[in-house]
């Protein structure tokens, strides 16, 4: 999974006055193409001029050899026709207008957190919707990774002081940084992944009801383990990563009620090392299928779900080609289109501060689309509790208040 268009920053001394590297994505890099509205646009105005063919030819059919009523009929038909082409010529060059501005004076930024943009998750997945952004609007994107918690602040500095328009940060540990900059720079506009506690104008926080997603993917492994022992692996325990825990114990016990979840927090989002500890122990213990909500250390943990032969469920962005044969589902966070949305909300000048929130009813979060794995009892049991969530009927707790209050002290890590 190496980024094919640029090379990664190596660090970056915060002390020595040497710049980090941008990695910069311009449309046509190598990205894939993607479908533009013009083509709709095209069938329209191409269905009204045969309609309006149609309409001619048929009272042309049926007008006397000299009828002036008729003919003016005739007349009518065609002037009809005209205009109906007229507006659908017009139609057509409002919306090529509108894809092909020039956006290329507008320029995007992305500070990663310490997972850095191939972590396979959520630093990984916000990358991925901003190429497309760049493909679809012709704007300017880079990113900055992050090694350590001391590269927030001087990352974002890097995007302020060559005067991007947008800055994303990816994640809740960049909130401290995040808010210094969005209060010394008031005409810069901001976005970050994952943290609501910013009430800033020029800032947008962009959050998603992770605990639904967990809560199906809990709902699966309740369902699939034969060992009816199961484990999770967190990246850090507080508030925000703490709802993936409610969430998927309270769909592993609601699918089987008699299940033991074995719990650990890695403590790191770039550990793998740990994460494979933490997996291996699991494993030991009895756990045939382990969840991740651990960023790049959960890598580890799939690891050795792979060597041991069974299942992990990943996080964020579908995991499968990760690990075929391995990686059973993942818990879908859309990060890749809030960032999308974000970028189409500066061009199109609607772009606002305060909370975002994508939920399940709103294609923000979701079992992933790899299912090979599930077996179709499974897929349907997803489907109908899907479904139930959506309309009210199930309450995936969203807090330890919540959570305890329907399934005890079950939840060890917060």
């Amino acid at each position: 999974m190496v980024n094919p268009n640029g090379n990664f920053r190596t660090g970056g001394c915060t002390g020595c006055g040497l710049r980090p590297v941008l990695h910069e994505f311009r449309p046509g890099d190598g990205a894939p193409s993607y479908t533009f509205k013009g083509e709709n646009i095209m069938k329209k105005k191409t269905v009204a001029l045969m309609l309006a063919a149609a309409m001619a030819a048929s009272l042309t059919a049926c007008a006397g050899s000299g009828s002036s009523a008729e003919s003016k009929t005739t007349a009518a038909a065609d002037s009809s026709a005209k205009e109906e082409s007229t507006k659908a010529d017009d139609a057509e060059k409002t919306t090529d207008a509108a894809e092909k501005k020039d956006n290329s004076d507008l320029k995007i930024g992305l500070v990663t957190d310490v997972g850095g943009v191939n972590d396979g998750s959520f630093n990984q997945s916000s990358w991925e919707g901003l190429q497309k952004a760049a493909e679809d609007f012709g704007v300017e994107v880079n990113y900055l990774e992050s090694s350590t918690d001391a590269d927030y602040v001087p990352n974002i500095e890097t995007f302020i002081d060559e005067d991007y328009d947008l800055i994303i940060s990816v994640g809740y540990m960049l909130a401290d940084a995040t808010r210094q900059a969005a209060e010394a720079n008031p005409d810069c506009n901001f976005a970050i992944i994952d943290d609501a506690t910013i009430d800033l104008p020029n800032v947008t926080c962009l959050m998603f009801r992770q605990e639904q997603a967990a809560y199906l993917v809990g709902y699966v492994a309740g369902l699939m383990t034969k060992t009816n022992n199961i484990g999770f692996v967190i990246g850090m325990t507080n508030e925000t990563m703490n709802l993936f825990g409610y969430g998927y114990c309270a769909g592993a016990i609601d699918a089987n009620p008699d299940i033991t979840i074995q719990q650990f927090n890695a403590n790191s989002f770039a550990d793998p090392a740990t994460g494979k500890t933490n997996a291996s122990t699991a494993i030991t213990n009895g756990a045939d299928i382990i969840f991740h909500a651990a960023g790049a250390t959960g890598l580890g943990v799939i690891e050795a779900c792979q060597e041991a032969g069974v299942y992990a469920i990943g996080v964020d962005r579908d995991q499968y080609n990760d690990a075929p044969g391995t990686v059973v589902t993942s818990a879908m966070k859309r990060v890749d289109n809030a960032v999308y949305d974000s970028v189409e909300s500066l061009i199109n000048g609607t772009l606002k501060g305060g909370v975002h929130t994508y939920d399940l009813a709103a294609g923000g979060v979701d079992i992933a689309p790899s299912q090979d794995l599930l077996p179709e009892d499974v897929k349907k049991a997803v489907e109908d509790v899907k479904k139930k969530i959506v309309a009210g009927e199930v309450t995936v707790p969203s807090s330890k208040e919540e959570f305890e209050a329907a399934y005890g002290d079950v939840y060890q890590l917060d």
